[in-house]
């Protein structure tokens, strides 16, 4: 994306860590204030530049704040590098009369990608494998247990927008049967739709949670969707950690009564609940969907397009709409 220069050189309020290339660009084009992470910093350089700031850009490693507000008269959009922005109180900005805005499309193949892949390493166990080859055990112990294939098995989709759809389509090579559910049927889909996200995971092997995250919301995975999976069922998670109820998932893997997960995202990242970190079950990433260079370019430009739109008084690319 060819993204043309703003005629005005605006004020941003950088929320978060930006990638180098994007963070040079911010300040090549506009005035770049990087908020501070603790609070005592944060509050004086509100204080100092609050009054100038007309955009706030946002990333995934921290949330825009309410009371930021009052410190940010002038703010006219939030941009939220990423397509889930529960991360932004989008209810309070537009009542404010703030936009917001967020980049959706240009991540969908990496975090599809990302989704099989962890549905294949928790199926098939492959980082303990890899440990099983590295730590010498192969041929102390002979043969590596027998895993479980992905071909004949249900995989369930929570969730089937752009990414759950663009999931389904990199796992029909792979022979499974494919069911979903969102809160409404989606037109066109040749795949089984569940009514409840307990019915589909009733009849899932493994559950692919692709479903946005409604901030407050109670979570949409709960301990009956989880029983419903049962002790022989995979759970995959590349939406949000607030969309299961995380402590009910690790009591469960624990116990047995849930049989593996596959995890991309969590409650209160970057921290992960110690109890997985011992689980052989488990495949644990750093919340790395979009993390290809690739993706990480075409968001920081479709950001940059939504911020000069903003800035010129022009009609947002992907403007996040009040719900």
């Amino acid at each position: 994306m060819n993204v043309p220069e703003s005629s005005q050189r605006a004020a941003i309020l950088l929320v978060g860590q930006a990638t180098e290339g994007l963070e040079r660009e911010l300040r090549s084009r506009y005035t770049l204030v990087a908020l501070p992470p603790d609070p005592g910093p944060q509050a004086q350089v509100l204080a100092r530049e609050g009054a100038s700031i007309e955009i706030a850009v946002v990333t995934q490693q921290r949330p825009f704040e309410v009371e930021w507000f009052l410190s940010l008269p002038a703010l006219r959009l939030i941009a939220n590098l990423g397509v889930g922005h529960d991360n932004i109180p989008s209810r309070e900005a537009h009542e404010r009369g703030v936009a917001v805005s967020n980049t959706p499309g240009v991540l969908d193949d990496a975090v599809a990608e990302l989704a099989v892949a962890l549905v294949l390493s928790t199926l098939r166990r492959l980082p303990g494998a890899d440990r099983f080859v590295r730590d010498g055990r192969w041929p102390a112990e002979g043969a590596y247990p027998l895993t479980t294939q992905l071909k004949g098995r249900t995989v369930g989709i929570l969730g089937l927008g752009r990414i759950g759809r663009a999931v389904a389509d990199r796992l029909a090579p792979f022979k499974c049967h494919m069911a979903y559910h969102s809160r409404s049927r989606v037109a066109g889909v040749n795949i089984e739709y569940a009514d409840s996200p307990r019915s589909l995971a009733a009849m899932s092997d493994v559950l692919v949670v692709a479903a946005p995250a409604s901030p407050g919301a109670a979570p949409l995975v709960d301990r009956v969707v989880l029983t419903a999976l049962g002790p022989r069922g995979v759970l995959v998670n590349i939406a949000r950690g607030s969309v299961v109820d995380q402590q009910q998932m690790v009591d469960m893997l624990i116990s047995g009564d849930l049989g593996a997960a596959g995890l991309d995202v969590y409650n209160d990242e970057p921290y992960v609940p110690r109890a997985l970190l011992g689980l052989d079950n488990v495949v644990l990433l750093p919340h790395v969907g979009s993390a290809t260079t690739e993706t990480r370019q075409a968001m920081a430009q479709l950001l940059l397009a939504n911020v000069a739109a903003a800035v010129d008084g022009r009609a947002l690319l992907t403007p996040v709409l009040p719900s």
